[in-house]
């Protein structure tokens, strides 16, 4: 949750200059990891499958299916780029110190001792004491300056609380961010990137930073083009406070659904959970699956399970009772139009047809959601099910209760980023409520 006094205290230095930026927002254009490679659909598709092998881990292991933006820091400025997670609070990137302690990364790392404006948090100041999810803020060895920590599945990174002007396209802020000076992430974790944009729940994501207390602003959008239609993976777009609005003039309905309410547990406070309460197959609902499978729920003393949205995790994860149901009734309505799965390119597929026969066979999906004001949002089959080679298309939905899956992820519900393809997504965390709506992402 945010604490907008302690940001005023980070803040007052920079105050007109965060002003001008929450007046604006910001937005910035997000590329795909697949696209700095030169692959083909079907190896892009081999990839995906490929780093989902660990299973999934809480915090959330990004492995290889991140998007990513690029930006300035320092004055001078100097290049960066970090993988967009909403599941993280922290916004870090990897300092001149970290070396040779760190992983590689693509761009020069940043070297703060250049930077005019770089300015280190002080033990004594107050956004010392605050709490970070998946980590920490604590006053460091020498006993002057801020340490933070940052805790993800794939390993994690330290170094020092700081602030520094970023500039993102034409708009120019002040944020507090990490500056890294050691790391145990491998440089596949972050496909090449300098470090983490954290969207999440707590007082230090961009996002929180950005509205400093003002709840109209405290809200940030994306849209993510496909990444497996065509040779070229299609641009996708993210807003960060006020320019993070509601879609005007589009055609499609907008559902909104609320989120449901964090536990206290880290780090499943800066987490986006929602009240999915069922799903249907064409016009059929799924039988034998209750609510309470996908509800939010202590499943361990201090672990917690339930269904989340996120847009690093690649396809969907779903809690193995509603697994199970699908894949039935998805066999029932596809009878004859089956073929086998071909193992070479992975064994966890399932159901699979002839790769040009998913546009008219394949019934399209429908989560309902509750929550006291949720509604029905569709998820079309090429949002779902995708091509595996140069024949066959399968279904892209997982069980949750993989074999290398732990509490609390082996019941958990996970709504990946191939699913949310071509959908505008409003996070407004002031009113606690997120917006579903189709739109052409890549002409944004």
């Amino acid at each position: 949750m945010a604490r907008p006094l302690l940001w005023l205290v980070l803040l007052c230095a920079s105050s007109l200059m965060s002003f001008a930026a929450r007046a604006a927002g910001l937005r910035l254009a997000l590329t795909h990891v697949d696209a700095k490679a030169n692959l083909s659909v079907e190896e892009r598709m081999h990839r995906r499958l490929a780093s989902m092998a660990g299973g999934v881990a809480a915090p959330l292991h990004w492995a290889g299916n991140q998007y990513i933006a690029e930006y300035l820091i320092g004055n001078p400025p100097q290049k960066a780029e970090a993988v967009v997670a909403i599941g993280s609070d922290l916004f870090w990137t990897q300092c001149s110190s970290c070396s040779p302690v760190c992983f590689k990364q693509d761009l020069p790392v940043y070297d703060p001792s250049m930077s005019s404006t770089y300015r280190p948090v002080a033990c004594t100041d107050a956004a010392c004491a605050m709490s970070l999810t998946g980590g920490e803020t604590q006053c460091s060895v020498k006993g002057t300056e801020c340490s933070v920590l940052g805790t993800y599945g794939g390993g994690v990174a330290a170094g020092d609380l700081a602030v520094e002007e970023f500039t993102f396209g034409e708009e120019v802020v002040s944020l507090a961010f990490g500056c890294i000076a050691a790391s145990t992430l491998k440089a596949t974790s972050l496909e090449g990137s300098s470090g983490v944009f954290g969207l999440g729940r707590g007082a230090l994501s961009v996002v929180s930073q950005l509205a400093a207390g003002d709840t109209t602003t405290t809200r940030f959008s994306y849209c993510l083009g496909p990444y497996f239609h065509g040779a070229a993976v299609n641009q996708s777009h993210l807003f960060v406070g006020a320019s993070a609005t509601a879609l005007t003039g589009a055609a499609t309905a907008v559902t909104t659904v609320p989120f449901v309410t964090n536990p206290k547990d880290e780090p499943y406070t800066t987490y986006y959970y929602l009240p999915l309460v069922g799903i249907t197959v064409g016009k059929t609902r799924l039988d034998g699956v209750p609510a309470t499978a996908f509800e939010l729920r202590e499943v361990t003393p201090g672990k917690w399970a339930g269904t989340m949205i996120d847009s690093a995790y690649p396809f969907m994860s779903l809690v193995d009772v509603a697994h199970q149901a699908l894949k039935a009734e998805l066999a029932a309505q596809l009878g004859a139009s089956l073929v086998p799965p071909p193992e070479k390119v992975s064994k966890r597929l399932e159901l699979c047809v002839a790769r040009g026969e998913v546009a008219t066979v394949v019934p399209p999906l429908v989560l309902h959601f509750g929550g006291g004001g949720g509604g029905d949002v569709v998820v079309p089959p090429e949002n779902y099910w995708a091509p595996v080679d140069e024949v066959t298309a399968c279904m892209l939905v997982f069980s949750a209760a993989q074999p290398n899956a732990k509490l609390p992820m082996s019941e958990t519900t996970v709504i990946g980023n191939f699913m949310q393809q071509n959908m505008y997504l409003l996070y407004d965390l002031g009113n606690g409520v997120l917006s579903f709506q189709t739109a052409d992402c890549s002409s944004m």
